[in-house]
């Protein structure tokens, strides 16, 4: 199978995708010079000059069309003004493969403009014999991850140290794919977006953990009490907090962990951490798991946050059980649980790693959406 050959020009909603002219040339040295296209694009030229745009247009963007990719500029269909670029490139023609690459100025950011190119160059693609379309994302790149989820695109994995890191060394890429019969999206979200961003009862406040909050995860994360329920039961490290922090919104687009920030509703101060873990998709399961510093126990938190998230699960995700475990002697969790709502199930005998190759305990507990709340 030979690689296929695109037409020119692209219509889609909102957009053309149109080949490069000289008069793009500023308007592409200004948006590949931004700071955020060069954080996520690799290979682009810094600092990027007009030299490079003009390069790009003339000879980069026609030489990867003659090799049998693809690359155009999206415009405006009413003012024909560059809005970004997106292509095709490392084709596996005798798999009918492509992979989908775009960027958007940032005059044209928060309209929908790659969702839009994204859709007409993947049916384009399709509709000229490409059977699978992969779209790579830097793991940090979430808006790029909603553009996947939104153009039809679903989360297959990880291509460990996949791209060359700017600075040196290597990285992650997170891999979304489309088949040419899957719908055009937007793929159902396992884990959808707290509505408005947060859940809170006014005493508690729950919102998804960011890269500010490595410092006092860590140190919630390091106490001795919390680490010996931990699985492992070892301390991270400051650098395994920080990541967790950073990719904690790439894990939630791909319906794996919901990660959460308990934070005390009228001093904003952070009090904890809990996290909803989809562990059980196709039954419709996942396991909740929580933990407070010092300073927010006895207050009552850890149960109004446990029953927030709880709700959300069942009413927002769809869940039909949630469970949590403790260790049998942790009964500060256990009464949480029970005032959540939750029911023990039983003890589960050597369930968990414990220090120096010794198993422990577990203790079961469980909530079902038909359970009245607690």
């Amino acid at each position: 199978m030979s690689a296929p050959r695109l037409p020119d020009t692209i219509e889609g909603d909102g957009v053309r995708l149109r080949p490069y002219r000289v008069e793009d040339v500023p308007d592409v040295a200004a948006a590949c010079a931004d700071p955020l296209t060069q954080r996520f694009i690799s290979g682009m030229p810094s600092p990027y000059t007009e030299a490079d745009a003009r390069w790009w247009v003339t000879e980069g963007a026609p030489a990867a069309r003659a090799a049998g990719g693809a690359s155009y500029a999206i415009a405006d269909p009413a003012t024909d003004r560059l809005l970004g670029g997106a292509g095709l490139g490392n084709l596996v023609p005798v798999r009918g493969q492509a992979e989908l690459g775009y960027w958007v100025a940032p005059w044209a950011r928060g309209r929908g403009v790659a969702t839009a190119a994204t859709r007409a160059l993947a049916a384009a693609a399709f509709a000229h014999g490409t059977a699978r379309m992969e779209l790579l994302t830097h793991p940090e790149n979430t808006a790029s991850q909603r553009v996947a989820l939104a153009a039809g695109f679903r989360h297959e994995g990880v291509r460990r140290a996949a791209n060359l890191a700017r600075g040196g060394g290597r990285q992650d890429l997170v891999c979304w794919v489309r088949l040419v019969d899957d719908p055009p999206g937007p793929v159902p979200r396992l884990l959808p977006d707290l509505p408005g961003g947060r859940l809170t009862d006014g005493v508690v406040t729950v919102r998804p953990v960011g890269p500010d909050d490595a410092e006092a995860l860590f140190a919630l994360h390091s106490l001795p009490e919390v680490v010996a329920n931990r699985v492992p039961p070892r301390a991270p490290t400051p650098a395994e907090v920080e990541r967790r922090c950073r990719l904690a919104g790439t894990r939630w687009l791909a319906g794996e962990a919901a990660d959460l920030a308990i934070v005390d509703a009228h001093t904003g101060e952070l009090a904890g951490g809990c996290m909803l873990y989809h562990d059980e998709q196709a039954t419709g399961q996942a396991m909740v798991g929580f933990s407070l510093l010092p300073a927010g126990r006895g207050r009552g938190l850890a149960t109004r946050a446990v029953r927030l998230v709880t709700g959300w699960a069942f009413d927002g995700v769809g869940l039909a059980r949630v469970w949590a475990g403790t260790r049998p002697e942790n009964a500060a969790s256990q009464r949480v649980l029970e005032r959540a709502g939750f029911t023990r199930e039983g003890l589960l005998r050597g369930r968990l790693p414990g220090p120096d190759g010794t198993r422990v305990d577990s203790v079961q507990y469980a909530r079902l959406a038909t359970d009245p709340p607690g």
